[in-house]
Formats: C-alpha cells, structure tokens, sequence
C-alpha cells in the first residue's frame, strides 16, 4: 500500500496524491466539510448555538459584524494554515487547508437556505449529530476544520499535551463569551450541542484527543519502530513472541499514541511490506514517563 507521507517532490507533482487512499481520503474530506457546513448553517447558526475553535469565534463575530460567516471562517483560519506551514507535515496541511475552504464555500451557499427548524431542542439535538457526523469524517481523512486544531497538533508534538486538552480550553474560553453576550441558556445548549458532537466524532473517527495503546505485532519490528520515531517522535516497547500456529517469531511493539497521530500512524503501518497485526486500545489513564521525542 502506497505510503502517505509526502516529499516535498511529492508536493510538485499532485499527480502523486492520486492513489486510492488518498481518493477515499479526499471524498471523506468532501463529504465531511459539507455535511458540518449544512449543520452549521441550517440547525446552529439561526438558533445562536456556537461550536469551539475558529468557528465559535467567527459565529460571534458574524453577529456584530455584518458579513458572511465565510468570510471570518477564512480570515480567522488562514494564519493558523500558516503557523502550521513549518511545524507540521505537508499532508495534514494540505488536507486542512482544502477541508477548510470547502467548509468556508458550502457555508456561504447553504447561507440563503430556509433554516431546518427554530426548535432550540431539535437544534441541539439533530445540528450536534450533523456536525459530529462531518467533523468525523473530516478527521477521519486526515483533515480539520479548524485552526484551533492545527494548535493543538503544533503544542502536542512539542509536549505531553494532548489536542483534545489544548482545544477544549479554548472552546471552554468561547462558550464563556457566547453566554455572557447571547445569555448564558445559550452557552450550556451550545455545551450540550458540543457534547453531542464530540459522542458522534468518536463514533466515526477511531479518535482524536484521547491516548490510544497500540500493539504491533510483525515481522519488521525494527523497520516499523525506526519509522514510528522519525514520522510521529514516539519511541515503542519491542518484544519478542511466537506463533501459536506458524512457530515463527515476531516482533511486538507497545507504543501510546494520541488520537491526533493515529491517522499517520496506520499509514505507517501499512507502508512496510509483510504480515502486521495491529489492535488500538483506549488508554484511560497513564502512570509514569510517556516518553515523546521533541526534536522532531
């Protein structure tokens, strides 16, 4: 399977991102950034209940500044695409920025729409499922929507945060504005909305801000655990086992990874040749040193 860690040749050439992962991840892109565009648009927007990040930011905004709200959501998302230009990979910042400005487009069109419902239930109810649904695959195509995102990204390869923490401070810090200038009834809907989508992103994308253990088990150890550490900065664990079965060795290798580099690290783990077996666990709590590179 074709390796998605692009060169900077690779970049030269888009003719290279056209392998089939890379189709399912652009469509997944698609879909997603629409979906969540309709949400935000038809169910959240006319009802005054506020997503996190970028976009809770550029909602605010739109309601004292007379613009269309793709207008903030490109504005407010563009230095965060450029903080991130040298910081991280070239394939998750080509992904952001393309699932961002699709976002920003099918939120302009859906704008003259006749809004879904003025029920403030049905709207925290069906907008939260709606947008967990196109977050979701964004995520799940190696994307984002927002650049409070690609913070988080920059803060956890650097240090033991993890995304989810960075973000959901962030997102605690808008929903405090969106009370205190729209009432607070609509900052707790808007929380029980962003509960909702969060329930909804982890039931489509294997996960985002919690760890994950992962097991490894293969006949490239070596080759996989070197690549694990040049790609994502994470050292592993390397065990020896044997097949129950084939009586051949094995190599085993335990790392914990965050939701974030769980993406680059399937592609990992399919760009070495050969047999690999691999489980991905939730971690819910982690006692002694988690051991990250931050030279990377």
């Amino acid at each position: 399977m074709t390796k998605k860690h692009y060169t900077k040749e690779d970049l030269k050439h888009p003719g290279r991102f056209c392998t089939r992962d890379n189709i399912l991840d652009f469509l997944q892109l698609t879909f997603g950034a629409i979906i969540a565009a309709f949400a935000l648009e038809e169910f959240l927007s006319p009802n005054h209940l506020f997503d996190g990040g970028v976009t809770g930011i550029s909602m605010i905004l739109d309601h004292y500044i007379k613009l269309p709200l793709a207008v903030f959501l490109v504005i407010l998302n563009v230095p965060f695409l450029l903080l991130g230009a040298k910081i991280i990979e070239k394939s998750i910042l080509v992904k952001a920025a393309y699932s961002m400005t699709l976002f920003a487009v099918f939120t302009y069109l859906f704008e003259p729409l006749a809004n879904a419902t003025d029920d403030i239930f049905l709207a925290v109810c069906f907008g939260g499922v709606i947008l967990g649904v196109g977050v979701g695959l964004v995520l799940r195509g190696g994307g984002c929507l927002d650049g409070t995102e690609i913070i988080g990204i920059v803060i956890n390869k650097r240090h033991n945060i993890s995304v989810g923490t960075v973000v959901l401070i962030i997102n605690v810090v808008i929903f405090g504005v969106a009370g205190i200038c729209f009432g607070l009834d609509r900052g707790m809907y808007s929380l029980v909305m962003y509960y909702i989508t969060s329930k909804l992103i982890d039931i489509i994308e294997i996960g985002w801000d919690n760890a994950k253990s992962v097991m490894i088990i293969t006949e490239h150890g070596k080759e996989l655990a070197d690549e694990i550490y040049e790609e994502l900065g994470r050292t592993v664990t390397f065990m020896r086992g044997e097949g129950f079965v084939s009586q051949d060795h094995k190599d085993i290798l335990y790392c914990v990874v965050t939701r974030a580099e769980i993406h680059d690290l399937k592609a990992i783990i399919h760009s070495v040749p050969g047999s690999t077996f691999t489980t991905i666990s939730e971690v819910s709590e982690i006692v002694g040193t988690h051991i990250k590179s931050t030279e990377k």
